[in-house]
């Protein structure tokens, strides 16, 4: 049956009409659904090109949009458009927000107060385990975490939230529904539906080219509260998802890193330029005391974070400190913390194995 949505969605999925060829219809019509009777010529009138005049008149058939609807019911993809109270409202608030969005899992996820997380796709061992625990924190407070399951500080921030009891990640893919990119992540891919949600304005069939990923990262802002930046180069493509955080009035974090690191270049300048500079989860969660759904979660998180620090020795805590932010070789430490070898061998150890530190080649170490 013919209805506003449906029209909505056959215009979505044809060849050559866009998300400005749709402004245009709804601009001019007092219904989208008088697009199925217009003429070539009244098209045009309206402002369309030709090539989009020709494109509505060859591809609308309600045959078509049916067998299309068939075929993504049967690959478990629901399809939520602007014009339903399941499209998250805090989406609706940006420049360009999507008119449809394909997705599959658990759809209620998108009603979900959200934080994004994006970063460099090949980060330190320093930048996986922020990520990691910024993911796995905010997740057990009760935010979704968002992110593009991109390589690098995506994948992780998506693994770290559906390591907690009960949380949830929502991918935003900048290409089409069904497609997994990059190949390595199918399987992951498959758990986030299974456990999250997995969402992409791209029709499936959709070509993939460059353009899509940064269209993508206007989805994620907007789905956010606040956007966390993880290692960024100074000209990388997280900070224009920092900047469309921002053009969208959403809070910036950033996360900072060694002064000599090129991976923290980028999130130290958005630091100089008023972002909020991030070294626990509490300085993401204390902007958001408001929301109802923190209150309890707070409480277990802190109790759990104080019960780790209460694991440290005396000794191994001064070797965290000593250790946070910046990579120091074995005699290094030996020189700043006077300790001998054979006890600063076996605190290395025993915090490696509480995984409170990384070893780097070199005989090197870095904490977190």
């Amino acid at each position: 049956m013919i209805s506003e949505r449906i029209t909505l969605i056959a215009l979505h999925e044809m060849e050559s009409v866009g998300w400005t060829t749709i402004n245009r219809l709804q601009q001019g019509l007092s219904s989208l659904m008088e697009m199925w009777n217009l003429s070539k010529k009244e098209l045009l009138f309206l402002g369309l090109g030709p090539k989009q005049a020709d494109a509505i008149i060859q591809q609308r058939s309600m045959e078509l949009i049916e067998n299309k609807l068939r075929i993504y019911e049967q690959a478990a993809i629901q399809i939520v458009t602007i014009l339903d109270d399941s499209y998250p409202e805090l989406l609706r608030t940006i420049a360009q927000p999507p008119k449809v969005l394909y997705a599959a899992g658990e759809l209620s996820l998108l009603q979900l107060p959200f934080i994004g997380i994006v970063g460099t796709r090949t980060p330190t061992v320093y930048g996986k385990k922020v990520a990691d625990d910024l993911a796995y924190e905010l997740a057990s407070l009760g935010f979704g975490v968002v992110s593009g399951l991109a390589r690098g500080i995506d994948t992780v921030a998506h693994r770290g939230a559906l390591r907690a009891d009960q949380g949830m990640t929502v991918a935003v893919l900048g290409n089409a529904i069904g497609d997994v990119y990059p190949p390595e992540n199918t399987g992951f891919y498959r758990d986030i539906t299974a456990r999250g949600l997995v969402i992409s304005e791209y029709p499936m069939g959709t070509k993939q080219h460059p353009g899509m990923f940064p269209q993508r990262n206007r989805i994620i802002a907007g789905l956010s509260l606040g956007i966390v930046v993880i290692e960024a180069a100074e000209r990388s493509g997280s900070l224009i998802t920092a900047d469309l955080a921002l053009e969208a009035s959403r809070d910036v974090f950033a996360v900072p890193g060694p002064i000599t690191s090129p991976k923290s270049k980028g999130c130290h300048e958005l630091i100089k330029q008023g972002a909020k500079l991030v070294c626990t989860t509490q300085d993401i969660a204390e902007e958001y005391q408001h929301l109802p759904i923190l209150a309890s979660n707070r409480r277990n998180l802190e109790q759990s974070c104080s019960d780790t620090d209460q694991k440290l020795t005396d000794e191994e805590r001064k070797i965290v400190e000593l250790l946070m932010g910046e990579p120091k070789t074995f005699d290094r430490l030996l020189e700043l913390s006077h300790y001998n070898f054979g006890l600063l061998h076996s605190v290395l150890l025993s915090l490696l194995m509480k995984k409170r530190i990384a070893s780097l080649p070199g005989s090197t170490y870095i904490s977190f």
